[in-house]
């Protein structure tokens, strides 16, 4: 590598640098957030059977457990890894524990390579985006997770309409539905529903067992879902004819999505045509010609 292309991969590295250490300095004096008895930090720390991931930590410990403490403490970590593992699903791995751990690792990798690359170690700042990567990527996989829970939901949402009309109350209706699935075979949306029966028949009212199921997911038409069955509650007004509302409704959403993405197809397919198929058909187009030119000249 030139000088020229070491200076300006040193530049991008610095404002690489510059911008991860502004998100983690902002995050460091950043408020505490407010209670709130429907915040999903405390949900997960309310969850049935569980305690906080980083109630095991000892101040007193090693190097490691010190070091996740002041990184917890400094930058409120633990309300994010227990939102985050929470909308993952509680997995078992990875555990807000494992999240925080690699968080750590990538730092100090990114940091070690880029102060070892550079000859300057004021580039291991560089260590912060790779403190920042495993956010991108947990994020990833709670949008993936998201996305299979709507897939499912208008159907469900059809069946429980179509139970319901048969004389039965939402919940019921709903442990009807699971029961007739096999536990292997179920979705993330029915794992989650199965949670929130599971609350009810352990003493939670139906109300905060409806709202943690939408905190859970994290999906704003689950929320609207929700609102819909309390608003029933109520009122007392009809359930069934809102449901299929609603479950036509999400439908008609979701063409008008799958139209949108249809639209802006054709656009985007500009992008590879331009750079791979134009250049070779002009290549196969314009190359007998200017071989010709190059052995016979013009020709007159």
């Amino acid at each position: 590598m030139g000088d020229s292309g070491l200076h300006y991969f040193l530049l991008f590295l610095a404002f690489l640098g510059s911008v991860a250490t502004y998100v983690a300095v902002s995050r460091m004096f950043a408020p505490p957030p407010e209670d709130d008895k429907n915040d999903l930090s405390k949900l997960a720390n309310r969850e049935l059977g569980t305690s906080s991931a980083f109630s095991s930590l000892n101040p007193d410990g090693g190097l490691v457990e010190r070091l996740d403490l002041f990184l917890l403490r400094t930058f409120h970590l633990d309300v994010k890894l227990e939102e985050m593992h929470m909308l993952l699903g509680r997995p078992t791995k990875p555990s807000p524990l494992d999240i925080l751990h690699l968080k750590e690792v990538l730092a100090a990798v990114f940091g070690i390579v880029a102060a070892v690359a550079t000859g300057m170690p004021a580039f291991a700042l560089f260590g912060v985006v790779g403190f920042l990567i495993p956010d991108s990527l947990m994020n990833a996989r709670i949008r993936a997770r998201q996305a299979e829970i709507m897939r499912n939901f208008p159907t469900m949402v059809d069946l429980m309409a179509l139970t319901i009309e048969a004389g039965l109350d939402y919940m019921s209706a709903i442990e009807r539905i699971l029961k007739n699935i096999k536990p292997g075979q179920r979705t993330e949306l029915e794992r989650e529903f199965e949670k929130m029966v599971n609350e009810v028949q352990l003493g939670y009212s139906r109300r905060d067992a409806l709202t943690r199921l939408a905190l859970r997911t994290g999906v704003s038409e689950i929320r609207s879902f929700v609102g819909l069955i309390i608003q029933s509650d109520e009122l007392g007004t009809s359930l069934v004819e809102l449901l299929r509302n609603y479950a036509a409704d999400m439908r008609f959403r979701r063409l008008n999505r799958a139209e949108k993405l249809a639209a802006q197809a054709s656009t985007k397919m500009l992008i590879p045509l331009f750079i791979f198929i134009f250049p070779t058909v002009f290549i196969m187009m314009l190359a007998p010609m200017m071989k010709s030119l190059i052995q016979g000249g013009l020709g007159f």
